[in-house]
């Protein structure tokens, strides 16, 4: 069993960044890259555009990618932690796999593929930048349907699979029109998914989310050593930076509304995920979100008492002082 606070034996990710490696995957990171004080080489994390840099070289780098973008203002998110939680999902299937085993055909682009049932995963809420199905396709061979609500998050996601060889036929982009749905509308007549997983939004209103940038900033600005101490241990936390230009607090991993914030936080998406999810028991093996919040953890376990899961799961994740937590349920028919 793996130990929590610390990242997975199979994360790529572990320690200091290669960042001569990553420069010569992805040239364009080099102007990001300097020496500080202390002798450390490191990018300027309250940089966004070196945030972005940085996760295209980690991308290229380890996985493979021919091609990788976002629009401005998507979020960026950290490699490492996404990782994460695609090895711990691995973990989950298999020790518990979901039935199945025939085939059926994934079509995406202008390719199609048979794979294994049981080795497809939606993402709920792929984002422009795909992480999930890049870390998932590329480690295990995993097959994805990625939903998406904003179409141009949807449009650039299809765009990273297209432009990867490895990607297309092999991850599914759908637009979801209606933003109340998490499955209908999304899966289709006969489907069957191993899991599914997804990165709610934490935030209840923008507020809270700036709030939140904010206390990141103040935090990091408390002291050039314990940022220091992130990149040394591998944390690699992309936290709140500062605009350059206006002085303010600024996500440095950028993010539009619906990423970031929904009406009732983490708490009130995850509870009617978990209502939705009982009416697709027969179509799913594994249920999965990720739960930032400790204190959400008893009212999403009523949820799940409430739709009658059969099995529940809590696997704990994080390193250094950032902690987080997959939940995981299914239902045994």
């Amino acid at each position: 069993m793996q130990t929590p606070g610390t990242l997975h034996p199979r994360n790529r990710h572990q320690g200091q960044y290669d960042f001569a490696e990553l420069v010569k995957a992805t040239p364009e990171l080099r102007k990001h890259v300097f020496t500080n004080e202390h002798g450390i080489t490191t990018i300027n994390f309250f940089d966004p555009e070196a945030v972005k840099m940085l996760n295209k070289a980690l991308l290229m780098h380890f996985y493979g990618l021919e091609y990788w973008d976002i629009p401005a203002n998507y979020l960026c998110p950290p490699i490492p932690g996404r990782a994460e939680y695609i090895h711990r999902l691995a973990d989950l299937l298999a020790e518990y796999p979901p039935a199945g085993g025939k085939t059926i055909k994934l079509s995406a682009s202008a390719k199609e593929k048979s794979v294994p049932k049981s080795r497809i995963i939606l993402d709920i809420g792929v984002g422009a930048n795909c992480i999930y199905p890049i870390i998932g396709c590329m480690e295990y061979g995993w097959a994805f349907i990625g939903s998406e609500i904003d179409p141009v998050a949807a449009e650039s996601a299809l765009k990273i699979v297209e432009r990867n060889e490895a990607l297309d036929g092999m991850v599914d982009i759908r637009f979801q029109p209606n933003r109340s749905d998490f499955f209908s509308g999304i899966l289709q007549k006969g489907e069957f998914l191993a899991a599914t997983m997804c990165n709610p939004p934490f935030h209840s209103s923008p507020e809270e989310a700036r709030n939140k940038a904010a206390n990141k900033l103040r935090n990091l600005s408390a002291g050039r050593s314990e940022a220091e101490e992130k990149i040394i241990l591998g944390q690699k936390e992309l936290a709140g930076g500062k605009s350059l230009k206006s002085g303010k607090p600024k996500l440095n991993f950028g993010g539009q509304s619906n990423e970031l914030w929904c009406p009732g936080g983490e708490i009130q998406f995850v509870q009617e995920m978990i209502r939705q999810s009982h009416r697709y028991a027969k179509n799913v093996g594994w249920f999965t979100t990720l739960i930032s919040k400790k204190e959400n953890l008893p009212a999403i376990y009523s949820a799940l008492k409430k739709v009658s899961a059969s099995q529940v799961k809590t696997i704990e994740m994080g390193h250094g002082n950032k902690k987080t937590r997959i939940v995981a349920w299914r239902f045994l028919l």
